[in-house]
């Protein structure tokens, strides 16, 4: 007589368990989303065009590579950005009021499309997308794993930036998805206060003011910028690059 197989504790896939709460997630996402301004997004679409996610850091000065060294070994090893530019160009284009508030995460709309993180993803690995303020929200923490990680919510993030910046990710790693954006698609459970096609100018809640101090965070941030590349003695500063990024933009600092 044949024994019967011993199974283990069967558990579906994550996505698939919350898949009937997507409703419930996107309330959640629209109602407490933090988004740039699109006047601020037109003032300065990339407000760190030196950036991207995994290359090396220097200082100041661009002349010293910046390390870590292991306090057990000893061994040193080189950093590399992380998503620090990112938060830091999303903060200034928020203008957000200091002290910072804890538990919020920056969340790259167009970034990941792998659940599993095992594959690189080449748009926040690009100068032109990694620091632009269309493609970034600010989230409480707990939610972002939900914007990481399930399509459906990807696919709402993605055509409200569309509607309320005018813009989906050029990138050849997601070309596909972009024209489903640009096709005018809402997507099932689409929050109701999101811009759509019949609603272009609509705000969604959340959306940081263009005030005078947004415009000086602009001004100062070309002025940057700009002093940088006249001055770009420095020896790992990459000019050229930066130069190629504010072109892909229409960048001109005057």
């Amino acid at each position: 007589m044949k024994k019967k197989a011993l199974k283990g504790f069967q558990v579906p896939d994550g996505n698939e368990i919350l898949r009937t709460d997507i409703p419930a997630v996107a309330e959640l996402i629209a109602r407490t989303a933090r988004w740039v301004h699109p006047e601020t997004f037109r003032g300065l679409p990339v407000w760190a065009p030196h950036a991207a996610r995994g290359m090396p850091l220097f200082d100041a000065s661009w002349s010293r590579r910046y390390t870590n060294t292991k306090r057990a070994t000893g061994i040193r090893s080189d950093k590399f950005e992380g998503n620090v530019a990112a938060a830091f160009a999303l903060f200034a284009a928020l203008d957000v009021a200091s002290p910072r508030p804890k538990n919020w995460a920056v969340c790259h709309i167009w970034g990941y499309d792998d659940p599993a993180f095992a594959q690189h993803s080449g748009v926040v690995q690009d100068r032109r997308y990694f620091s632009c303020v269309a493609n970034m929200v600010w989230l409480p923490t707990s939610l972002k794993g939900f914007t990481d990680t399930l399509p459906e919510i990807k696919a709402m993030l993605r055509v409200c930036a569309f509607h309320l910046y005018g813009w989906a990710c050029e990138h050849e790693s997601v070309t596909a998805q972009a024209a489903e954006v640009r096709s005018g698609r809402i997507p099932p459970n689409y929050p109701a206060e999101w811009p759509d096609g019949k609603n272009p100018g609509r705000l969604p809640p959340g959306t940081a003011p263009f005030t005078e101090r947004t415009q000086l965070a602009i001004a100062k941030r070309r002025a940057k910028i700009k002093s940088d590349l006249e001055n770009a003695t420095y020896i790992h500063y990459p000019k050229s690059e930066v130069e190629k990024v504010l072109e892909f933009w229409n960048v001109d600092l005057g």
